[in-house]
């Protein structure tokens, strides 16, 4: 029998084979990350995966009819890994006013703050049904009074509706009278374990910042439930931004039991474009039947696992809540000279959580910005590993900011990787300076050059929503270490492009336990790629920020694209 194929038939046919045809990158440096082979001319994709990686005579040779890819002078790197953040959080930051100060936003006064909210109101971008106005960003450090908002400033704006702006370190808010008072927060309402209602002076009256736990507590209260469709749009608007900064996979740390039921949904209706991988609370995970299905472990599903647990041990050291071994340089108002922070819980509930983490062989991944926060994670770290001794896990150190030079050798012995925050180098590093830590101290913040030197390797974080996902930022403020002054802040811990650039993509496959699939760009490993204006390696150090992501590529596949474009 004669086969006829119509004009329709061969066109689908045609678009498939399109589909499925290699894809020859060529025309500009690619940065493998691979020592072995650091520099190539051509890379070959097919089916998902890095094919071929050496010159562009021989990728030819090994695939005729690929399809060329220029990139016109443009740089081709591995996909980024996101060592730390929260992808949902940053879709709830997508539907929420713009308080961040320049270079960020507006919000660089208490007026100014007012400003935006207002418009806001008038203007919202929230679901219907929404009845809470939300801000994001604002940071004390970075306003002109120097101080955080009060209830009286947020009644200024209404007081007819509940209203909450979310601090830039997102571990206290500022609410007005509204939202104390639907929070049930009043003068008699005690402070909760590990956080603190702020009180008017000489009384008992809330002020309307709440710090860590407290500010968690109202929050939950407030925020409004959305439908699925409303859930699922704000995790796409969170994932669309890690993509224009091209990362190819995402962390969501400390996932609620909420988030960690939407994101296998979220995944199954092929709404995750980059792989995700879910660090739930805690105390969520012991409780949670998914910790123990499919769901958890190396393998992804459309997009989706669950990598481990998160543990909250301490505050923020720009919000003054990180728990340290010496007193703030200046201490919060109303405080005594001897404030240090606190814990987010005593030493043996942490002791037992983490024991009971290790016992299913999970991944820890512990929150640590104060060095008194961090002695208590390695002692409970060491205790765990005492107790199962046939556990050999690789628990997370996220944040370290004041990790002690004699840490380093107690995290490297206990093999816990750290996980640092150089970005706070250029957004607080002044305020660091000037008012959280002092001269000293600050100096080596996120020691990178300490944990290279003690032979560990490192990843480099943006803790997002905490500051926007920005790959480039994240690369200059870890080769630069300047802050928004100028200043150089610690110079003897700077450290080259070449392992910035691994440390948002090897060796933060590493982290993960991932490094036989991502990290590089090696034959076998996954198409996850990005296109960028210049090389990182070759272009002024003090330009790294100007870089501009133009493309980013998931197995394979475009998924974010700007212009001009290859």
């Amino acid at each position: 029998m004669r086969l006829q194929l119509t004009v329709s038939v061969l066109a689908a046919l045609m678009v498939n084979a399109a589909a499925h045809a290699d894809t020859l990158y060529a025309g500009g440096p690619i940065i493998t990350m691979n020592d072995r082979q650091p520099q190539a001319e051509a890379v070959v994709v097919r089916d998902g995966s890095i094919a071929f990686v050496g010159t562009r005579k021989a990728a030819r040779a090994f695939s005729p009819d690929a399809r060329l890819v220029d990139l016109q002078g443009q740089t081709l790197t591995p996909g980024f890994i996101d060592a730390h953040g929260h992808v949902s959080g940053v879709g709830l930051q997508a539907l929420s006013a713009n308080l961040l100060p320049a270079p960020d936003g507006e919000g660089n006064s208490i007026p100014a703050l007012q400003k935006i909210m207002r418009e806001f109101r008038a203007h919202p971008t929230t679901p219907e049904g929404y009845k809470v106005l939300i801000g994001f960003g604002y940071d004390d450090s970075q306003l002109a009074e120097q101080r955080h908002p009060t209830r009286q400033d947020l009644d200024a704006i209404a007081t007819d509706i509940p209203i909450i702006l979310m601090h830039q370190s997102g571990h206290l808010g500022a609410y007005n009278s509204k939202a104390l008072e639907l929070a049930g927060i009043n003068a008699d309402t005690p402070n909760p374990p590990g956080g603190v209602i702020r009180r008017e002076p000489g009384s008992n009256i809330p002020d309307g910042v709440l710090e860590e736990s407290a500010h968690n507590l109202a929050l939950a209260k407030l925020m409004p439930a959305m439908t699925l469709e409303q859930s699922l749009a704000m995790l796409e608007a969170g994932q669309a931004l890690y993509m224009k900064y091209g990362y190819t996979t995402a962390q969501d740390g400390k996932t609620d039991a909420g988030t960690l039921q939407l994101l296998p949904l979220a995944a199954k209706a092929g709404k995750l474009k980059i792989d995700v991988v879910a660090y739930p609370d805690i105390e969520v995970a012991l409780h949670n039947p998914a910790m123990q299905g499919p769901l958890y472990g190396l393998n992804y599903t459309d997009h989706f696992r669950i990598g481990g647990v998160k543990i909250s041990l301490d505050g923020s050291p720009q919000g003054k809540t990180a728990w340290l071994s010496k007193p703030y340089y200046k201490v919060p108002e109303g405080e005594k000279p001897d404030y240090a922070g606190y814990p987010a819980f005593p030493d043996a509930k942490v002791n037992d959580l983490i024991s009971q983490a290790w016992g299913h062989g999970w991944q820890v991944l512990a929150h640590a910005n104060g060095d008194a926060a961090i002695d208590q994670l390695i002692h409970a770290v060491a205790a765990a590993e005492a107790a199962h001794p046939d556990k050999h896990l690789m628990p997370v150190l996220i944040h370290g900011q004041t990790l002690r030079r004699d840490q380093v050798a107690e995290i490297r012995k206990l093999g816990i990787f750290p996980s640092l925050f150089p970005m706070h180098t250029y957004y607080w590093g002044d305020w660091h300076r000037e008012s959280v830590l002092g001269p000293e101290r600050a100096e080596n913040i996120s020691p990178t050059r300490w944990v290279l030197d003690a032979g560990m390797k490192f990843t480099s974080h943006h803790d997002a929503p905490v500051v926007f996902p920005d790959s480039m930022r994240v690369l200059d403020a870890t080769v630069n270490r300047t802050t928004r002054s100028g200043y150089i802040l610690g110079p003897d811990q700077r450290v080259t492009p070449e392992q910035a650039m691994k440390s948002i993509t090897l060796w933060a496959a590493e982290q993960y336990s991932e490094q036989a699939s991502k990290g590089s760009i090696e034959v076998g490993k996954r198409a996850d790629l990005v296109v960028l204006s210049d090389n990182p390696l070759t272009i002024a150090r003090l330009q790294l920020h100007t870089i501009k992501v133009l493309q980013t590529i998931k197995d394979g596949e475009v998924v974010y694209s700007s212009e001009p474009s290859p």
